[in-house]
């Protein structure tokens, strides 16, 4: 196992990790340069088009140094914060980490974050600094800030252009020099880790795995220890980055392991597989959800394909749950966990373009403990939230946001409309680091826009969840023509509970499209109404050929109309489009 290295690359997002990963390609001919694109190992359409990667993605390299030959196990990591559970598990497959560092940008959240993550598994860890193509004023100081954080020497952080190829060459000698091979196991027990997993109409369920111990190949019987499952194994191979079938998978490899095995929730990520009973590996700690949306099928008869698809999801997205939910108006559907904003966005577009499936979804909404005639209960709906509560707690979050010290002004003006609490500055380099507690409710709304734009794209921020909090929260329900819309209920601070209403109606008249009725939009907090609005119906001139003669014809054709659409109110079913969520979620 000597030629082997197992790493990856770690940084925070729109820092290059992808773009160093394709120049790796190159390097090694791992790909051929009439197939190379921008971005090769990001294979979902959705990563590709907002330039950012959701799903961390495996490829074995081989590269001689020195007339010896190395295999490269590289695993790209994303680096949004609603992914850090990405992150840690490519960890865990590893014995070291390239992390890098934008030259233009510095030290950011996830940096410190990424970093933290990696020194506490003990993975070896190479410091870059990309981006040094573009000369920045400030790339001298991102290297020795870069240095100080790993405590080496300035010597030891590598300079590199993802970008034009600058220094690459050098970075990938210094992974086969600096990082160590797998630790041999004494045991040849047949004994990996699943790391990440996928469905296959064909193969059935394929594991991505590393090899801790043993051998295994084609055919062999494999034991999934969380649920006590026997299987004999279709096929194993490794990444490149394509699947390509091997003859078999040794220790200290990654691969995959294709299992024949048809239903998606027999494997669990972080399981471990074996060729017999043997005592398990760590796995991995099971994330927790922090928002909840719920999904329903715009067709009801859709309700079973939507559980398959959640379930294909959570194959490779074990931090997305999902439970039976129900509604009067919109059937049957699953209320869903997310991990964060952008992973409820990235979930929602992936079921409409790889299932062919559209879903209407409530309003997303957060954890509350409520205690309500001596009885406690935890919601995560606002449809269930009572009226009048005894006492509400929410969770709240430790924020840290890393800003140039000339944003330091602007950002603390965030103060009052995201409920900043216990706000701490100190100074890091060139940086201001702010640290506050404030509602996990705000946090999960547009709070990533705003600090984006106030910083103009320099300030980044990471969080960690803390104890629950009392809170001075209601419940706001929205009306629009008669008919409770459930999915638009939401729980907001009583303090804004007027302005939230207004905003609300407001933008609904101008996102709901206008129907032959005229709809009225309420909004409704205690049981009176706050806020209304009134969206005027389509209308047409059903009289508008008669000219002349007895008014009473045209008459009799308006009497009609007006029937028809008392008729048609009665009748109609009030739709919400999902587009309409999105743009309410942002704050005012």
């Amino acid at each position: 196992m000597n030629n082997i290295r197992n790493f990856c690359i770690i940084a925070h997002i729109d820092h290059g990790k992808s773009t160093l990963a394709d120049r790796f390609l190159e390097v090694t001919g791992t790909v051929e340069k009439r197939k190379m694109r921008a971005q090769y190992l990001d294979q979902l359409e959705l990563e590709r088009e907002r330039g950012i990667t959701i799903k961390m993605a495996p490829v074995r390299m081989s590269y001689l140094l020195n007339h010896k030959s190395y295999i490269l196990n590289l695993i790209d990591t994303p680096g949004h914060s609603d992914f850090s559970y990405e992150v840690s598990r490519g960890l865990a497959a590893v014995e070291g980490a390239i992390l890098l560092v934008d030259a233009t940008q510095g030290l950011q959240a996830q940096t410190l974050s990424n970093f933290n993550a990696a020194r506490k598994i003990g993975l070896k860890i190479i410091g870059a600094v990309n981006k040094v193509d573009l000369e920045p004023p400030q790339l001298e100081e991102t290297v020795r800030n870069l240095a100080a954080l790993l405590e080496v020497p300035l010597s030891d952080i590598f300079r590199v252009s993802a970008k034009t190829g600058y220094g690459v060459e050098r970075l990938l000698n210094a992974v086969i020099d600096r990082i160590p091979s797998p630790l041999e196991e004494p045991s040849d027990v047949f004994k990996a880790l699943v790391f990440n997993s996928l469905y296959d109409d064909h193969k059935g369920v394929v594991s991505f795995v590393r090899v801790f111990s043993g051998k295994i190949a084609s055919g062999n019987e494999i034991f999934l220890m969380a649920s006590n499952t026997r299987s004999k194994l279709k096929e194993v191979g490794y990444f490149a980055p394509e699947l390509k079938k091997g003859e078999m998978l040794n220790e200290g490899e990654i691969g995959y392991l294709a299992t024949g095995i048809k239903d998606p929730d027999t494997l669990k990520i972080g399981d471990t597989i074996a060729s017999d009973q043997v005592k398990p590996l760590p796995g991995y700690k099971e994330p927790k959800p922090v928002l909840f949306v719920s999904f329903y099928p715009e067709d009801n008869n859709e309700y079973e394909n939507l559980k398959q698809a959640l379930r294909r999801l959570r194959l490779n997205d074990p931090a997305l749950t999902f439970e039976p939910d129900s509604n009067e108006l919109l059937g049957r559907g699953f209320k869903c966990g997310f991990l964060g904003r952008l992973h409820f966005e990235i979930t929602a577009e992936r079921l409409e373009r790889e299932f062919n499936l559209k879903t209407i979804n409530s309003f997303p909404s957060v954890t509350y403990e409520v205690v309500e005639k001596n009885k406690t209960s935890i919601i995560t709906s606002p449809e269930d939230f009572p009226n009048k509560p005894d006492a509400i707690k929410e969770p709240v979050a430790e924020v840290e946001i890393l800003a140039p010290s000339k944003y330091l002004s602007a950002i603390l003006g965030l103060k009052e409309k995201f409920r900043f609490q216990d706000i701490k500055t100190e100074i890091v380099g060139s940086l201001n680091v702010i640290k506050v507690i404030m509602p996990l409710a705000d946090l999960m709304l547009d709070f990533d826009d705003n600090i984006k734009t106030l910083s103009a794209g320099f300030a980044s921020f990471s969080y960690e969840l803390k104890e629950m909090q009392p809170a001075d929260v209601v419940k706001l329900e929205i009306i629009v023509a008669g008919q409770r819309v459930p999915g638009l209920s939401r729980i907001v601070p009583k303090k804004d509970i007027i302005r939230e209403g207004r905003v609300m109606t407001e933008k609904l008249k101008k996102i709901l499209p206008r129907q032959q009725i005229s709809q009225t939009v309420q909004a409704i907090a205690g049981g009176q109404i706050i806020a209304r609005e009134d969206i005027p119906a389509l209308r047409k001139d059903v009289a508008g050929y008669l000219y002349g003669g007895d008014r009473t014809r045209k008459m009799k054709l308006w009497q009609k109309q007006k029937r028809g659409k008392k008729k048609m109110a009665a009748m109609t079913k009030i739709v919400i489009p999902p587009k309409a969520y999105l743009e309410l979620l942002k704050k005012q």
